[in-house]
């Protein structure tokens, strides 16, 4: 749980801007490394709201302009699954 006062970049996951930038500061500045190292963009809205400002956040502090900035890989499921398999309504055949 983040403190009072810290700013929260990642909602879902309550990854803070002082984690983010400690990662930058080590040179870790690519989005996938960061996801993985932080689970950013790994909770319920996907990245949507975070991703976006990670980007900013990478851009301030490397100089980079936001559209030089790598997106993440979006990966799908293998094969399609019905909805109500993943909220546990129905067994999955």
């Amino acid at each position: 749980m983040s403190e009072k006062g810290e700013k929260i970049i990642c909602r879902c996951n309550d990854v803070t801007l002082e984690e983010i930038e400690a990662l930058i500061d080590q040179g870790v500045t690519d989005i996938e490394t960061i996801k993985r190292l932080l689970r950013v963009g790994m909770g319920p809205c996907q990245g949507r709201t975070c991703i976006p400002m990670i980007i900013s956040i990478i851009a301030r502090k490397t100089g980079k302009k936001p559209d030089e900035i790598k997106l993440p890989t979006t990966r799908i499921p293998v094969r399609p699954v019905p909805a109500g398999v993943l909220v546990g309504e129905m067994d999955e055949e």
